[in-house]
């Protein structure tokens, strides 16, 4: 679904900022119980499944896709500039944190470690490597958490795109998918299961949310005619 009737990125205005902030604590605090409890219980046990093909473990590490990994955030904080309504930002909560939820039924039922070697230093970038990896926890593996938040967003924000911002949107999605590996995060399995979760996580959360509201929105004000 595509739909562009209002402009892309807009001020939200302070209390839609203060809005959008509490929504984001209770994702925040959401996400630490789920994340933090799987990959506790996974410790728990030895018990790990192989996710990887030999053939991975060739891909070179490109510390300076940290830059690209960690820019999952800037799609957070752009929420509340690009969807205009409290309904469509708690609509976005929902999404994430069901697509959450789903991610840790995942990494309990198939606890996993990347089979990638340890890194050397890495120059610059040594320290933000180190602090992406300390906050991806070591056992969440399959399906990726964080290109399933990285494709709700983006297929978000997509949908109130013109057609070259779309093209954009999806590239910065697809170079998030490819960072997770070149940083030795993730495997395939990992990129392409989180890639099929956000896309479920749009079309049958989100779209199920705000499709009766702007299906109402569009009753009582028509667009005008072409």
């Amino acid at each position: 679904m595509t739909i562009r009737p209002e402009p892309f990125w807009i001020w939200p205005g302070w209390r839609q900022l203060g809005y959008a902030g509490l929504l984001a604590l209770a994702v925040s605090v959401w996400f630490e119980i789920i994340y933090g409890g799987a990959n506790f219980l996974a410790g728990q046990h030895s018990h790990r499944v192989r996710i990887h093909l030999d053939a991975e473990l060739a891909v070179p590490l490109i510390p300076a896709t940290v830059l690209l990994y960690m820019s999952l955030y800037l799609l957070f904080w752009a929420a509340p500039f690009i969807l205009h309504s409290r309904h469509e930002l708690k609509a976005l909560t929902v999404t994430l944190a069901a697509v959450t939820l789903c991610a840790g039924i995942g990494f309990l039922f198939f606890p996993a470690e990347t089979a990638f070697p340890p890194p050397g230093d890495m120059g610059i970038w040594t320290g933000l490597v180190r602090f992406a990896r300390a906050v991806a926890l070591r056992y969440n593996c399959v399906p990726s958490l964080h290109v399933a938040l990285s494709v709700v967003c983006i297929g978000i924000f997509a949908s109130r795109a013109r057609l070259p911002a779309r093209v954009l949107l999806w590239s910065w999605a697809v170079a998030i998918c490819a960072s997770t590996v070149l940083l030795h995060q993730h495997h395939l399995v990992d990129v392409i299961t989180g890639f099929a979760l956000g896309l479920a996580g749009v079309r049958w959360v989100y779209w199920r949310w705000t499709t009766p509201i702007l299906q109402a929105n569009l009753s009582t004000h028509p667009a005008p005619p072409a």
